[in-house]
């Protein structure tokens, strides 16, 4: 047999069906079309990663897990926000006055971690995401991605390690949601808006409110600023707010921690717990965004200290801070103890903190009658129907320190609603409801429900068109209107200023 003859054909015949068979496929087409689709599906995944991801990321801020949570009071993150977190020129100048402080603070563990100016750890986000239960408490809601323990309620990049009674404040859509779950309405958070505004219109060049005392009511406005969570880092009021809290420790360097505009004044004890307050504030929010304002923490520490060095023996404090022949009340004792409360939340560590509040509580309870009134130096006759006035004070302490649900508290409830009116044209005792806005709301259920549909619409209709409020009749010792809309705007934050306590019993939330 002819080897080229036998071989030849075969390869011939070989080649002509793959050639046939391929074409009939389409051939070079279908290669043409494998080739762009691989090409777009690339380009399609780097454009998901790169293009969509990234965005999200910066404009967010959000961390890695704990889900998308809005971000405190409506700021955008980005490079202005970031710039205002400084202290600008004017602020630094007034730090350099009389800013040397002459005392000093121990070191103290830091259990909050390192965080840069615009970044926070977070309830849920800590876990980084998802399987099983979350373990984060916080504001914003969402899932959280990545490895971890759980899914978590995200509370964004800031205000994450604020006490969650106060954080739930930081989210705008956290905020709605509360006023509307507790018979708050959009005209609550409007009026507190405006109210605010004027606040920040009128306050004096050197960071103050003029008033009844400049210490007491900058205190105050810092008060209403921290209860919309308006700190240093915010958009409108950053600044506003940074100038106020410079201007309470220079007055605190000055004096060595005591706060007042006149120290031979009997009521300077009302100032000093006042801006105490407002300083414990500041230093839990200005070191969760990691804003250094000089010698804060040290004004604080001495300040909250002073407070309860000064204690009297019968467990209140007395007009002028006195121990010989002191005039100790209800109404001195109440600022004292919300001040401390405020100062229990910053890291600072304060010698006797815990039996002094202890005798705190003895003394205010000692001021109440059977019937659940809390009377000004003593109990108030029994019997009678008239309102007094403090007893949303002696409510009030009470559930701060977890003491809220006990049968007195909630006489002294029934009493309120029973007792207690508020016509703000013709009288509106805003001091006292100040605090029993506060206690009903931490009541809760239906008293807190009855109590709100007294005021909500009164405060609402009696706003001017500025944003202030008028110091309506029946408001003894509030004599001008920043005093009335300081109070005023904190009665309508109270929807979301602190977390309800239902009582104060709640074990996970035995206090404000």
């Amino acid at each position: 047999m002819d080897p080229t003859y036998e071989s030849e054909p075969f390869p011939a015949a070989v080649a002509k069906r793959k050639v046939g068979f391929w074409y009939r496929l389409g051939g070079g087409s279908l290669t043409i079309a494998v080739v762009i689709h691989l090409i777009v599906l690339v380009i399609g995944a780097f454009w998901i990663f790169q293009v969509i991801r990234e965005p999200e990321k910066k404009v967010d801020f959000m961390p890695p897990g704990g889900g998308g949570g809005e971000r405190g009071a409506e700021h955008q993150v980005n490079q202005k926000k970031q710039k205002q977190i400084t202290p600008n020129t004017n602020v630094k100048r007034v730090f350099a006055e009389g800013a040397q402080a002459t005392f000093t603070i121990p070191e103290q563990n830091d259990n909050f971690g390192e965080m840069s100016t615009l970044s926070s750890l977070s309830g849920g986000g800590m876990s980084g995401g998802l399987g099983g239960s979350g373990l984060g408490k916080g504001f914003g809601k969402g899932t959280g991605n990545g490895a971890g323990l759980g899914t978590g309620g995200g509370i964004g990049k800031l205000f994450g390690l604020i006490p969650e009674n106060m954080r739930k404040r930081c989210s705008k859509d956290d905020r709605l949601q509360r006023l509307a779950e507790n018979g708050g309405t959009k005209q609550c958070e409007d009026a507190v808006l405006k109210g605010l505004r004027w606040l920040k219109t009128n306050q004096q060049a050197d960071g103050s409110w003029d008033g009844q005392s400049k210490v007491a009511m900058t205190g105050l406005a810092l008060l209403a600023y921290f209860g919309h969570c308006e700190t240093p880092a915010s958009q409108e009021f950053g600044e506003s707010c940074m100038k106020a809290i410079v201007y309470l420790v220079n007055i605190g360097v000055k004096n060595d921690g005591r706060m007042a505009d006149n120290y031979t004044a009997n009521h300077w004890s009302y100032e000093h717990a006042i801006a105490t307050y407002a300083l414990g504030e500041a230093t839990t929010f200005c070191r969760e965004i990691k804003q250094e304002v000089p010698n804060l923490s040290e004004v604080t520490e001495k300040a909250g200290q002073f407070i309860i060095n000064n204690q009297n023996k019968n467990g209140g404090w007395a007009y002028a801070y006195a121990y010989e022949n002191p005039h100790v009340d209800v109404s001195i004792v109440g600022w004292q103890v919300q001040a401390l409360k405020a100062c229990s939340h910053t890291p600072i560590k304060y010698k006797g903190m815990n039996s002094c509040i202890n005798k705190a509580l003895d003394y205010i309870g000692a001021c109440q009658n059977r019937d659940g009134a809390f009377g000004y130096t003593g109990p108030p006759p029994v019997g009678g129907k008239v309102h007094c006035p403090l007893t949303g004070v002696g409510m009030l302490c009470h559930q701060m320190w977890g003491k809220g649900n006990g049968s007195d508290i909630r006489k002294a409830a029934k009493y309120t609603l029973e007792t207690t009116t508020f016509d703000f044209k013709k009288g509106a005792n805003l001091y006292a409801h100040y605090y029993e806005s506060q206690a009903m709301m931490q009541r809760g259920g239906e008293e807190w429900r009855k109590y709100n549909a007294l005021i909500r619409d009164q405060l609402l209709a009696n706003q001017e068109q500025d944003g202030s409020w008028k110091v309506p009749p029946g408001s003894p010792h509030i004599t001008n209107t920043v005093f009335s809309t300081c109070l005023c705007s904190l009665m309508l934050e109270v929807y979301y200023r602190f977390l309800s306590t239902g009582g104060g019993g709640a074990r996970e939330r035995p206090g404000i």
